[in-house]
């Protein structure tokens, strides 16, 4: 586990034994209530609950085998586990919530989909993104992009992202970050691989940068060795209109939650160059903070309200 991690367990309810999981082994956490009785509630990353074979009430420090007491928990899928103050609603939960990725093989010939391969268990967190122009908070889609998330928040923990620069600027289409060099050729020596989704590029959904294949400009998929470069740049989209075009083929990770002014603003610099992307004004991020998520800091519920309000 990393610093950060360990710290924000330190004053956690939740306690995970270990970070990853066997499909087969207890899948066991330590629950230790802070004030008073706590029940322990799972919802899938959407918040839909799920139904534990006896009510998980917890009175005094004590060691659940997950599995045990919630069957979902052998079908593949993202999870979030809260422990919840006797007589509260969830949103009033206690601690930080615990991430539960039941993991398939994704590998061609890896096995059935609906056949977990491994358990990952980890706390829930945001990050904060502080620069010239003010702070911007933001949530991570650990149900569609787990390893592109964790890429994300292990780089910003060891301070990575703090002093770079939006080198890029496309007017009305995306502000792009996390490049070292400043050209748009940099990254951090290591390449991750794709997570598409049909999450789509939204004003304010954060997405990876990666090497763009000529095959791509006659309608087609990027082929692995493009779709598959993406490292340490990002970028933010500034409109739904001209960034639907990237929907399932670049991989959206996290959204904005707070703070779109902050990248409007960014979004609105003037730009010069060859490309015409180059900002004429270089806006820096000051600080990347990976903080974990409490009943009274919690973006995820903001992203859910987004999230349902389009639905309907």
């Amino acid at each position: 586990m990393t610093f950060t991690t360990v710290a924000v367990l330190f004053f956690s309810v939740l306690f995970p034994v270990k970070t990853w999981f066997s499909p087969t082994s207890p899948l066991e956490i330590t629950v230790r209530p802070e004030s008073g009785p706590v029940s322990l509630v799972l919802t899938d990353f959407s918040g839909k609950v799920f139904d534990a074979k006896d009510p998980v009430e917890i009175e005094k420090e004590t060691t659940v085998d997950l599995r045990g007491s919630y069957p979902s928990l052998e079908m593949p899928g993202t999870y979030l586990l809260f422990a919840v103050p006797k007589g509260k609603d969830l949103k009033e939960f206690s601690g930080t919530p615990l991430v539960v990725g039941v993991r398939s093989d994704p590998r061609r010939g890896g096995g059935p989909a609906a056949t977990a391969m491994v358990v990952k268990i980890e706390p829930l967190r945001y990050a904060v993104m502080s620069t010239d122009k003010g702070d911007m908070t933001m949530a991570f889609y650990y149900d569609v992009a787990p390893n592109t998330a964790d890429n994300f928040l292990r780089l910003a923990e060891g301070g990575y992202y703090d002093g770079l620069a939006f080198h890029r600027i496309v007017p009305e289409f995306v502000i792009q970050g996390g490049d070292p060099k400043g050209d748009s050729s940099g990254g951090p020596g290591y390449q991750i691989g794709a997570e598409f989704s049909d999450r789509e590029h939204d004003v304010g959904v954060l997405s990876m940068a990666r090497e763009g294949d000529p095959l791509e400009r006659q309608g087609g998929m990027p082929r692995p060795e493009f779709a598959d470069s993406a490292g340490s740049q990002f970028f933010i989209c500034l409109t739904r209109e001209k960034t639907k075009q990237l929907d399932r083929k670049y991989t959206v990770f996290g959204k904005v939650t707070s703070g779109l002014d902050v990248v409007t603003a960014i979004g609105a610099t003037l730009t010069e160059g060859p490309n015409g992307d180059t900002p004429t004004v270089v806006h820096k991020i000051n600080r990347v903070q990976v903080l974990p998520v409490t009943a009274g800091s919690n973006p995820y519920a903001t992203l859910l309200r987004v999230t349902e309000e389009k639905s309907e």
